[in-house]
Protein backbone atom coordinates (compact mmCIF):
# COMPACT_ATOMS: atom_id res chain seq x y z
CA UNK A 1 0.00 0.00 0.00
CA UNK A 2 1.77 3.69 -0.73
CA UNK A 3 -0.16 6.62 -0.50
CA UNK A 4 -0.46 9.07 -3.52
CA UNK A 5 0.99 11.86 -1.91
CA UNK A 6 1.14 14.94 -4.83
CA UNK A 7 -0.18 18.16 -3.66
CA UNK A 8 -2.16 16.72 -0.56
CA UNK A 9 -3.69 18.90 2.12
CA UNK A 10 -2.31 17.54 5.67
CA UNK A 11 -3.41 18.54 8.63
CA UNK A 12 -1.73 17.19 12.46
CA UNK A 13 -3.84 16.36 15.45
CA UNK A 14 -2.04 16.36 18.69
CA UNK A 15 0.71 19.13 19.05
CA UNK A 16 3.35 17.11 22.04
CA UNK A 17 6.60 16.64 21.69
CA UNK A 18 6.55 13.88 18.85
CA UNK A 19 4.50 15.92 16.60
CA UNK A 20 7.80 17.90 15.73
CA UNK A 21 9.05 15.20 13.65
CA UNK A 22 5.98 15.70 11.73
CA UNK A 23 5.62 19.18 11.26
CA UNK A 24 9.31 19.56 10.52
CA UNK A 25 9.22 17.05 7.50
CA UNK A 26 5.81 18.65 6.25
CA UNK A 27 7.23 22.24 6.28
CA UNK A 28 10.68 21.27 5.36
CA UNK A 29 11.96 18.53 3.05
CA UNK A 30 8.10 16.97 1.52
CA UNK A 31 6.40 20.20 1.23
CA UNK A 32 6.48 20.20 -2.47
CA UNK A 33 4.48 17.70 -2.27
CA UNK A 34 2.01 18.42 1.28
CA UNK A 35 0.72 21.31 2.44
CA UNK A 36 0.25 21.28 5.85
CA UNK A 37 -3.01 23.07 6.74
CA UNK A 38 -4.59 22.26 10.10
CA UNK A 39 -3.15 21.53 13.94
CA UNK A 40 -5.53 20.37 16.15
CA UNK A 41 -5.26 20.27 19.95
CA UNK A 42 -6.81 20.30 23.52
CA UNK A 43 -4.07 23.22 23.92
CA UNK A 44 -3.84 26.37 22.13
CA UNK A 45 -0.50 27.27 23.48
CA UNK A 46 0.81 23.74 22.11
CA UNK A 47 -0.36 24.56 18.30
CA UNK A 48 1.18 28.06 18.86
CA UNK A 49 4.55 27.05 19.71
CA UNK A 50 4.59 24.83 17.00
CA UNK A 51 3.97 27.63 14.76
CA UNK A 52 7.01 30.01 16.62
CA UNK A 53 9.03 26.73 15.42
CA UNK A 54 8.13 26.83 11.90
CA UNK A 55 8.07 30.77 11.61
CA UNK A 56 12.08 30.36 12.93
CA UNK A 57 12.65 27.97 10.51
CA UNK A 58 10.94 29.06 7.86
CA UNK A 59 10.58 32.69 7.59
CA UNK A 60 7.59 34.24 5.61
CA UNK A 61 5.61 30.53 6.06
CA UNK A 62 2.10 31.77 7.00
CA UNK A 63 0.80 30.55 10.29
CA UNK A 64 -0.75 26.73 10.44
CA UNK A 65 -4.51 27.22 11.02
CA UNK A 66 -5.06 26.31 15.02
CA UNK A 67 -8.33 24.46 15.71
CA UNK A 68 -9.94 22.98 19.16
CA UNK A 69 -10.18 19.43 19.52
CA UNK A 70 -14.29 19.74 19.38
CA UNK A 71 -13.73 21.53 16.13
CA UNK A 72 -11.59 18.42 14.25
CA UNK A 73 -14.41 17.83 11.75
CA UNK A 74 -14.92 21.86 11.11
CA UNK A 75 -11.03 21.74 10.31
CA UNK A 76 -11.35 18.69 7.67
CA UNK A 77 -14.30 20.53 6.23
CA UNK A 78 -13.02 23.91 6.29
CA UNK A 79 -9.21 23.39 5.22
CA UNK A 80 -10.19 20.49 2.98
CA UNK A 81 -8.13 17.80 4.70
CA UNK A 82 -7.07 14.21 3.08
CA UNK A 83 -4.49 13.18 4.94
CA UNK A 84 -4.59 12.96 8.66
CA UNK A 85 -1.25 12.72 11.15
CA UNK A 86 -2.89 11.94 14.66
CA UNK A 87 -0.02 12.16 17.79
CA UNK A 88 -2.67 12.65 20.53
CA UNK A 89 -2.83 10.56 23.59
CA UNK A 90 -2.62 6.60 22.74
CA UNK A 91 -6.16 5.93 23.87
CA UNK A 92 -7.74 8.56 21.82
CA UNK A 93 -5.77 7.72 18.15
CA UNK A 94 -9.36 5.87 17.57
CA UNK A 95 -11.24 8.45 18.15
CA UNK A 96 -9.54 10.36 15.33
CA UNK A 97 -8.95 7.76 12.81
CA UNK A 98 -12.11 6.74 12.42
CA UNK A 99 -13.24 9.93 11.96
CA UNK A 100 -10.78 10.99 9.53
CA UNK A 101 -11.29 8.13 7.78
CA UNK A 102 -15.32 8.70 7.68
CA UNK A 103 -14.54 12.10 6.45
CA UNK A 104 -13.16 11.11 3.12
CA UNK A 105 -9.04 11.33 4.37
CA UNK A 106 -6.23 8.61 5.02
CA UNK A 107 -4.90 8.62 8.09
CA UNK A 108 -0.79 8.08 9.36
CA UNK A 109 -1.08 7.42 12.94
CA UNK A 110 1.96 6.99 15.74
CA UNK A 111 2.33 3.77 17.28
CA UNK A 112 0.88 2.24 18.86
CA UNK A 113 -2.25 2.10 16.76
CA UNK A 114 -4.65 2.12 19.44
CA UNK A 115 -4.59 0.78 23.28
CA UNK A 116 -7.49 -2.35 23.04
CA UNK A 117 -9.04 -4.49 21.06
CA UNK A 118 -12.10 -2.96 20.75
CA UNK A 119 -10.51 0.50 19.61
CA UNK A 120 -8.89 -1.84 17.12
CA UNK A 121 -11.90 -3.45 15.57
CA UNK A 122 -13.51 -0.18 15.16
CA UNK A 123 -10.12 1.23 13.37
CA UNK A 124 -10.19 -1.97 11.44
CA UNK A 125 -13.75 -1.89 10.58
CA UNK A 126 -14.14 2.09 9.15
CA UNK A 127 -10.93 1.43 7.16
CA UNK A 128 -12.67 -1.96 5.58
CA UNK A 129 -15.78 0.37 5.51
CA UNK A 130 -14.46 3.18 3.70
CA UNK A 131 -11.73 2.28 1.57
CA UNK A 132 -9.73 4.85 2.92
CA UNK A 133 -5.81 4.08 3.75
CA UNK A 134 -4.03 3.94 7.39
CA UNK A 135 -0.71 4.04 7.38
CA UNK A 136 0.97 3.55 11.33
CA UNK A 137 4.27 5.10 11.71
CA UNK A 138 6.89 1.82 12.48
CA UNK A 139 10.27 3.75 12.02
CA UNK A 140 12.52 0.82 13.53
CA UNK A 141 11.22 -0.80 10.01
CA UNK A 142 13.01 1.35 8.37
CA UNK A 143 16.77 1.12 10.69
CA UNK A 144 19.00 0.02 7.76
CA UNK A 145 20.41 -2.61 10.35
CA UNK A 146 17.21 -3.98 11.18
CA UNK A 147 16.35 -3.97 7.08
CA UNK A 148 19.20 -5.89 7.08
CA UNK A 149 18.01 -8.41 9.19
CA UNK A 150 14.51 -8.78 7.17
CA UNK A 151 16.83 -9.55 4.11
CA UNK A 152 19.22 -12.33 6.10
CA UNK A 153 16.49 -14.01 7.20
CA UNK A 154 14.20 -13.44 3.51
CA UNK A 155 17.05 -14.99 1.69
CA UNK A 156 17.03 -18.06 4.19
CA UNK A 157 20.21 -17.73 5.24
CA UNK A 158 19.69 -19.16 8.25
CA UNK A 159 17.49 -21.70 7.08
CA UNK A 160 13.95 -21.74 8.66
CA UNK A 161 13.85 -19.88 12.04
CA UNK A 162 12.57 -21.70 14.94
CA UNK A 163 13.24 -19.32 17.63
CA UNK A 164 13.81 -16.11 18.97
CA UNK A 165 15.33 -14.17 21.62
CA UNK A 166 14.65 -10.39 21.98
CA UNK A 167 15.60 -8.12 25.47
CA UNK A 168 14.78 -4.54 25.41
CA UNK A 169 16.26 -2.42 27.82
CA UNK A 170 15.72 1.15 28.47
CA UNK A 171 18.01 2.68 30.76
CA UNK A 172 17.27 5.43 33.74
CA UNK A 173 16.31 8.76 31.94
CA UNK A 174 14.25 6.98 29.11
CA UNK A 175 13.04 4.53 31.19
CA UNK A 176 11.60 6.88 33.64
CA UNK A 177 10.31 8.69 31.64
CA UNK A 178 7.31 6.78 30.62
CA UNK A 179 6.76 6.80 35.00
CA UNK A 180 6.28 10.90 34.57
CA UNK A 181 3.91 11.37 32.13
CA UNK A 182 0.38 10.27 31.03
CA UNK A 183 2.16 7.06 30.15
CA UNK A 184 1.76 6.09 33.45
CA UNK A 185 -1.99 5.12 33.77
CA UNK A 186 -2.53 2.53 31.39
CA UNK A 187 -5.85 3.57 30.93
CA UNK A 188 -4.20 6.36 28.28
CA UNK A 189 -1.05 3.57 27.18
CA UNK A 190 -2.25 0.12 27.62
CA UNK A 191 1.02 -0.10 29.27
CA UNK A 192 4.40 -0.34 27.70
CA UNK A 193 3.41 -3.96 26.82
CA UNK A 194 1.24 -2.03 24.20
CA UNK A 195 2.91 1.43 23.58
CA UNK A 196 6.65 0.49 23.65
CA UNK A 197 6.81 -2.86 22.76
CA UNK A 198 4.29 -2.87 20.05
CA UNK A 199 7.63 -1.53 17.93
CA UNK A 200 9.43 -5.07 18.77
CA UNK A 201 6.48 -6.99 18.40
CA UNK A 202 5.70 -5.37 14.68
CA UNK A 203 9.78 -5.93 14.10
CA UNK A 204 9.36 -9.60 14.53
CA UNK A 205 6.01 -9.89 12.59
CA UNK A 206 7.99 -8.48 9.86
CA UNK A 207 11.63 -10.16 10.32
CA UNK A 208 9.46 -13.80 9.56
CA UNK A 209 6.70 -13.05 7.99
CA UNK A 210 3.90 -13.97 10.27
CA UNK A 211 1.56 -13.58 13.51
CA UNK A 212 1.17 -14.38 16.74
CA UNK A 213 -0.89 -17.33 17.72
CA UNK A 214 -0.72 -17.56 21.20
CA UNK A 215 0.86 -15.67 24.30
CA UNK A 216 1.86 -15.94 28.17
CA UNK A 217 3.84 -13.47 29.88
CA UNK A 218 4.43 -12.29 33.45
CA UNK A 219 5.02 -8.55 34.77
CA UNK A 220 4.93 -6.57 37.62
CA UNK A 221 5.96 -2.79 39.20
CA UNK A 222 8.91 -3.95 40.52
CA UNK A 223 10.97 -0.58 40.62
CA UNK A 224 8.75 2.55 40.02
CA UNK A 225 5.75 3.56 41.74
CA UNK A 226 5.37 4.23 45.54
CA UNK A 227 5.69 1.00 47.18
CA UNK A 228 9.15 0.00 45.53
CA UNK A 229 10.36 3.38 46.14
CA UNK A 230 9.39 3.29 49.61
CA UNK A 231 11.13 0.02 50.36
CA UNK A 232 14.62 0.75 48.21
CA UNK A 233 14.54 4.34 50.29
CA UNK A 234 14.30 6.23 46.77
CA UNK A 235 10.67 7.64 47.16
CA UNK A 236 10.81 11.96 47.89
CA UNK A 237 7.61 13.86 49.34
CA UNK A 238 6.66 15.73 46.21
CA UNK A 239 3.82 14.93 43.24
CA UNK A 240 5.95 16.74 40.53
CA UNK A 241 8.89 18.18 40.57
CA UNK A 242 8.77 22.02 38.92
CA UNK A 243 8.92 23.86 41.82
CA UNK A 244 9.50 21.41 44.46
CA UNK A 245 12.15 21.95 47.17
CA UNK A 246 11.24 17.59 47.70
CA UNK A 247 12.67 17.42 44.17
CA UNK A 248 15.82 19.16 44.62
CA UNK A 249 18.86 16.72 43.82
CA UNK A 250 16.88 13.92 42.80
CA UNK A 251 18.43 11.98 39.95
CA UNK A 252 14.38 10.83 38.84
CA UNK A 253 13.46 14.12 38.90
CA UNK A 254 12.29 16.05 35.12
CA UNK A 255 13.78 19.40 35.09
CA UNK A 256 11.35 21.06 32.53
CA UNK A 257 12.19 24.63 32.94
CA UNK A 258 16.08 23.22 31.73
CA UNK A 259 15.03 21.90 28.42
CA UNK A 260 13.55 24.61 25.88
CA UNK A 261 10.81 22.24 23.89
CA UNK A 262 9.71 20.88 26.81
CA UNK A 263 9.16 24.46 28.97
CA UNK A 264 7.40 25.79 26.30
CA UNK A 265 5.23 22.66 24.70
CA UNK A 266 4.37 21.55 29.14
CA UNK A 267 5.42 23.94 31.34
CA UNK A 268 4.26 26.76 29.78
CA UNK A 269 0.83 25.02 28.82
CA UNK A 270 0.08 23.89 32.14
CA UNK A 271 -2.32 26.71 32.70
CA UNK A 272 -4.71 25.23 29.70
CA UNK A 273 -5.15 21.95 30.49
CA UNK A 274 -3.21 21.85 33.96
CA UNK A 275 -1.19 18.78 32.42
CA UNK A 276 2.14 17.53 34.51
CA UNK A 277 4.58 16.31 32.62
CA UNK A 278 7.19 16.00 35.70
CA UNK A 279 5.07 13.63 37.82
CA UNK A 280 7.24 11.85 40.41
CA UNK A 281 8.48 8.43 39.19
CA UNK A 282 7.61 7.21 43.01
CA UNK A 283 4.55 8.88 43.53
CA UNK A 284 0.96 7.31 43.74
CA UNK A 285 -0.81 6.60 40.00
CA UNK A 286 1.64 4.24 38.44
CA UNK A 287 -0.64 1.51 37.38
CA UNK A 288 1.93 0.28 34.30
CA UNK A 289 4.58 -2.71 34.32
CA UNK A 290 8.48 -1.98 34.58
CA UNK A 291 9.60 -5.64 34.33
CA UNK A 292 7.45 -8.12 31.67
CA UNK A 293 8.92 -11.22 30.06
CA UNK A 294 6.77 -12.59 27.39
CA UNK A 295 6.49 -16.29 25.49
CA UNK A 296 4.82 -15.85 21.81
CA UNK A 297 4.06 -18.95 19.69
CA UNK A 298 3.40 -17.72 16.06
CA UNK A 299 1.63 -19.32 13.40
CA UNK A 300 4.68 -19.93 11.83
CA UNK A 301 5.64 -22.40 14.31
CA UNK A 302 8.46 -20.18 15.66
CA UNK A 303 8.85 -19.03 19.17
CA UNK A 304 9.77 -15.33 20.73
CA UNK A 305 10.76 -15.14 23.98
CA UNK A 306 11.19 -11.64 24.93
CA UNK A 307 11.56 -9.49 28.09
CA UNK A 308 11.83 -5.57 29.20
CA UNK A 309 13.29 -3.99 31.59
CA UNK A 310 12.37 -0.24 31.94
CA UNK A 311 15.03 0.58 34.68
CA UNK A 312 18.63 -0.62 33.04
CA UNK A 313 21.97 1.05 33.63
CA UNK A 314 22.43 1.31 29.92
CA UNK A 315 19.80 1.28 27.18
CA UNK A 316 19.45 -1.13 23.53
CA UNK A 317 18.96 -4.40 23.05
CA UNK A 318 19.79 -7.92 22.17
CA UNK A 319 17.87 -10.16 19.67
CA UNK A 320 19.17 -13.71 18.30
CA UNK A 321 17.53 -15.97 15.50
CA UNK A 322 17.70 -19.43 15.71
CA UNK A 323 17.32 -21.28 12.43
CA UNK A 324 17.81 -24.75 11.15
CA UNK A 325 21.06 -23.48 9.02
CA UNK A 326 22.87 -21.09 11.73
CA UNK A 327 21.78 -18.09 13.93
CA UNK A 328 21.38 -14.09 13.68
CA UNK A 329 23.08 -12.17 16.21
CA UNK A 330 22.40 -8.57 16.89
CA UNK A 331 23.35 -6.11 19.62
CA UNK A 332 22.59 -2.70 19.53
CA UNK A 333 23.94 -0.39 22.35
CA UNK A 334 21.79 3.18 22.31
CA UNK A 335 23.18 4.53 25.53
CA UNK A 336 26.88 2.85 27.49
CA UNK A 337 25.26 4.70 30.93
CA UNK A 338 22.42 6.39 32.18
CA UNK A 339 23.70 9.97 33.81
CA UNK A 340 21.79 11.48 36.85
CA UNK A 341 19.89 14.48 36.88
CA UNK A 342 20.80 16.13 39.76
CA UNK A 343 20.53 20.18 40.81
CA UNK A 344 23.93 21.17 42.66
CA UNK A 345 23.73 21.84 46.53
CA UNK A 346 22.51 25.38 45.69
CA UNK A 347 19.61 24.61 43.86
CA UNK A 348 21.08 26.26 40.84
CA UNK A 349 22.12 24.54 37.51
CA UNK A 350 22.01 21.01 36.79
CA UNK A 351 25.30 19.24 37.59
CA UNK A 352 24.33 17.01 34.48
CA UNK A 353 21.09 17.90 32.30
CA UNK A 354 18.36 15.86 32.07
CA UNK A 355 17.82 13.78 28.61
CA UNK A 356 14.30 12.79 28.34
CA UNK A 357 11.88 10.64 25.93
CA UNK A 358 11.17 13.83 23.92
CA UNK A 359 14.23 15.60 24.08
CA UNK A 360 17.76 15.45 22.63
CA UNK A 361 19.70 12.30 23.80
CA UNK A 362 23.12 12.45 24.67
CA UNK A 363 26.11 12.02 23.03
CA UNK A 364 27.68 8.65 24.47
CA UNK A 365 25.57 6.02 21.78
CA UNK A 366 27.34 2.83 21.89
CA UNK A 367 27.67 0.37 19.25
CA UNK A 368 25.88 -1.49 16.54
CA UNK A 369 27.09 -5.06 16.08
CA UNK A 370 25.50 -7.32 13.60
CA UNK A 371 26.72 -11.25 13.36
CA UNK A 372 25.77 -14.18 11.04
CA UNK A 373 26.43 -17.14 12.08
CA UNK A 374 26.04 -20.20 10.10
CA UNK A 375 26.25 -24.06 10.52
CA UNK A 376 29.94 -24.93 9.85
CA UNK A 377 31.57 -21.89 8.84
CA UNK A 378 33.16 -19.01 10.26
CA UNK A 379 31.06 -16.41 11.94
CA UNK A 380 30.68 -13.35 9.89
CA UNK A 381 30.37 -9.68 11.22
CA UNK A 382 28.01 -7.31 8.80
CA UNK A 383 28.83 -3.65 8.53
CA UNK A 384 25.60 -1.58 8.04
CA UNK A 385 25.93 1.65 7.29
CA UNK A 386 23.24 3.85 9.55
CA UNK A 387 22.13 7.65 8.30
CA UNK A 388 21.68 10.55 10.24
CA UNK A 389 18.50 11.47 12.15
CA UNK A 390 16.39 9.47 14.81
CA UNK A 391 16.60 5.34 14.71
CA UNK A 392 19.72 5.05 12.92
CA UNK A 393 18.22 6.95 10.47
CA UNK A 394 14.90 4.95 10.60
CA UNK A 395 12.98 8.67 11.14
CA UNK A 396 13.92 9.77 7.79
CA UNK A 397 13.67 7.06 5.74
CA UNK A 398 9.89 6.61 7.19
CA UNK A 399 9.34 9.93 6.37
CA UNK A 400 10.27 10.31 2.66
CA UNK A 401 8.17 6.74 2.68
CA UNK A 402 5.19 8.27 4.23
CA UNK A 403 5.10 11.67 2.46
CA UNK A 404 7.83 11.77 -0.14
CA UNK A 405 8.27 10.21 -4.13
CA UNK A 406 6.78 6.79 -3.86
CA UNK A 407 9.13 3.89 -4.75
CA UNK A 408 9.53 0.02 -4.86
CA UNK A 409 9.86 -1.31 -1.31
CA UNK A 410 10.76 -4.98 -1.99
CA UNK A 411 10.74 -5.20 2.43
CA UNK A 412 7.46 -4.32 2.90
CA UNK A 413 8.63 -1.39 5.21
CA UNK A 414 4.94 0.05 4.59
CA UNK A 415 2.67 -0.51 7.69
CA UNK A 416 -0.90 -0.43 7.54
CA UNK A 417 -3.98 -1.15 9.71
CA UNK A 418 -3.20 -4.84 10.05
CA UNK A 419 -0.26 -4.34 10.69
CA UNK A 420 -1.04 -2.31 13.51
CA UNK A 421 -3.47 -4.47 14.45
CA UNK A 422 -1.07 -7.46 14.38
CA UNK A 423 1.26 -5.72 16.25
CA UNK A 424 -0.63 -4.86 18.94
CA UNK A 425 -2.54 -8.23 19.94
CA UNK A 426 0.56 -9.74 21.43
CA UNK A 427 0.55 -6.55 24.03
CA UNK A 428 -2.61 -7.00 24.81
CA UNK A 429 -2.68 -10.91 25.31
CA UNK A 430 0.35 -10.41 27.40
CA UNK A 431 -1.72 -7.63 29.37
CA UNK A 432 -4.56 -10.54 30.07
CA UNK A 433 -2.09 -13.08 30.89
CA UNK A 434 -0.20 -10.43 33.48
CA UNK A 435 -3.81 -10.64 35.39
CA UNK A 436 -4.91 -14.36 34.64
CA UNK A 437 -1.46 -16.07 34.57
CA UNK A 438 -2.56 -17.96 31.87
CA UNK A 439 -1.95 -18.69 28.09
CA UNK A 440 -4.08 -16.36 25.93
CA UNK A 441 -5.11 -17.44 22.01
CA UNK A 442 -4.84 -13.95 20.45
CA UNK A 443 -8.02 -15.11 18.65
CA UNK A 444 -9.73 -14.92 21.54
CA UNK A 445 -9.26 -11.23 21.18
CA UNK A 446 -8.72 -10.08 18.21
CA UNK A 447 -9.66 -11.46 14.74
CA UNK A 448 -6.75 -10.36 12.41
Amino acid sequence: MSFDTARRRCAVVGLGARAQLFTEALTGPHADRIELVGFCDVNAHRMAVHNDWIAAAHPGHPPVPSYAAEDFEEMLRRERVDLVVVCTVDRTHDHYIVRALEAGCDVVTEKPMTTDAGRARRILDAQRRTGRDVRVAFNYRYNPVHSAVRELIAAGDIGEVGSVHFEWLLDLRHGADYFRRWHRDKANSGGLMVHKATHHFDLVNWWLGTEPESVYAQGGLFFYGEEAGRRRGLARDYARAHGSPAADGDPFAARLADSTVLSSLYLDAEGEDGYHRDQNVFGPGVSIEDDMAVLVRYASGATLTYHLTAYAPWEGYRIAFNGSEGRIELLVEESTWARPQVRSSDGASPVTSAVMHGAAVGDEAGRTELWLRRFWEEPRQLKVATGEGGHGGGDVRMLADLFGEQTSDGLGRAADAGDGARSLVTGLAANHSFVTGLPVNTRDLLEL
